[in-house]
């Protein structure tokens, strides 16, 4: 069996990592090279780097900075933020990247996935999908597949542009998006609850549990955590591969170390030896 996998999120705006809830009101947390090492050091299984504004902002994400942190650690870097091109993906896994995480670039143009997907492979390709309970009477995206599109038996519904709040609504069912870009090419999906961001009562099971158990790619639960006991009821009820998390690691509450003795001794599969 694989091993479940810890992963820290790095939220980056105008160069520091910041962390809000529901995706508004950032507060600062610190220096992401400086995070980045910590992590490295505690145990992450793997490090993700979202440039949370470069869609929003309709500008490039932070080379530099990325380049910094790849060069700072050891383990696998997921970055994303503004990536809207092929050539965009080359330069992010050119400055040590090891998976690129594209978002609102993949709605608005499908393509790309698949263009990124045979040019580099599935597995460096990340669909980060930001979902969030339907709202009725929204616009379609005109390029977007109707097979694809909220019908009444849709529960969450996606959005693109989310650096700076609610973004903005696509009319495209995230269960349907998610079936659609594995399809396409996609390796792997974060999958960011936008109604349990933040707020630390735990990931939206069902939502992950839908998702995981209609793609044939792994999962990865973001948005929620406050203890190990989400991690627990993530990896079990929530059926994901891994967990992503910030707030519960940035402010101290947990060590990763911890959480991973807890879920070892719970039955759950992960990359842990007893010091």
């Amino acid at each position: 069996m694989l091993s479940k996998r810890i992963i820290p999120c790095l939220d980056v705006k105008e160069g520091r990592v910041v962390k809000g809830i529901k995706f508004k009101d950032h507060r600062d947390v610190g220096d992401p090279v400086e995070l980045a090492k910590y992590y490295d050091s505690e145990g992450a299984d793997e490090l993700v780097f979202y440039d949370i504004t470069a869609s929003s902002d309709n500008r490039n994400i932070i080379y530099d900075v990325v380049s910094k942190v790849a060069e700072a650690i050891y383990i696998p870097l997921t970055v994303g933020g503004g990536i809207r091109t092929v050539e965009d993906i080359r330069l992010m896994l050119n400055a040590g990247a090891d998976k690129v995480s594209i978002n609102t670039a993949a709605v608005e143009n499908p393509q790309l996935i698949e263009d990124a997907a045979k040019l580099f492979g599935s597995q460096c390709i990340v669909l980060g999908m930001d979902a969030k309970s339907i709202t009725r009477g929204l616009i379609n995206h005109s390029n977007i597949s109707k097979d694809i599109t909220i019908d009444a038996d849709s529960q969450w519904e996606v959005r693109v542009r989310t650096g700076s709040g609610d973004g903005e609504s696509t009319n495209i069912d995230a269960v349907k998006w998610a079936q659609y870009a594995v399809r396409l090419g996609i390796g792997e999906i974060v999958l960011n609850s936008m109604d349990m961001d933040g707020t630390r009562q735990g990931y939206d099971l069902e939502l992950n549990k839908t998702i995981s158990q209609n793609v044939s790619v792994p999962v990865v639960a973001s948005g929620g955590a406050g203890g190990n006991q989400d991690f627990l009821d993530a990896f079990g009820k929530g059926k994901v591969d891994a967990v992503l998390a910030a707030s519960i690691f940035h402010y101290g509450d947990n060590r990763i170390q911890e959480t991973k003795r807890y879920l070892f001794n719970n039955g759950i599969p992960v990359r842990y030896e007893e010091s």
